[in-house]
């Protein structure tokens, strides 16, 4: 499987509602969304490619209340950290995140994963 392929798979063991971007409107709390946000583009002094690849993914839960956005966010980061298939790691302490459009609050943090190219 490919890093975000792996990346999802983790994530739904903590949210069975995991999107890329953004959620569709309306979908039930809790809900996990995630990003790229950059990363280390790797290669090899003769240019080729290596079988991994490194991605900072920005993982934001969105939940009813600050408390369990959080709690769902340290999920995630426990999961992925202990993930066989990833390497993963964060780059930071959660940020609260809000949403102007309703009334969801939500934790958001960034992670440095290594995965499978493929």
């Amino acid at each position: 499987m490919s890093l975000e392929e792996d990346l999802v798979a983790a994530l739904r063991t903590q949210c069975p509602r995991v999107f890329p971007k953004t959620a569709p409107y309306d979908t039930p709390t809790p809900y996990v969304v995630w990003q790229h946000v950059g990363g280390e583009s790797i290669r090899f002094l003769d240019n080729s490619a290596p079988s991994t690849r490194h991605a900072d993914i920005q993982i934001t839960a969105w939940a009813t209340t600050p408390k369990a956005a959080l709690d769902l966010l340290r999920g995630i980061e426990d999961t992925l950290c202990a993930s066989t298939a990833l390497q993963a790691s964060p780059r930071a302490e959660p940020s609260a995140a809000y949403d102007d459009g309703d009334e969801l609050t939500g934790a958001l943090q960034t992670f440095s994963v290594w995965g499978a190219r493929t």
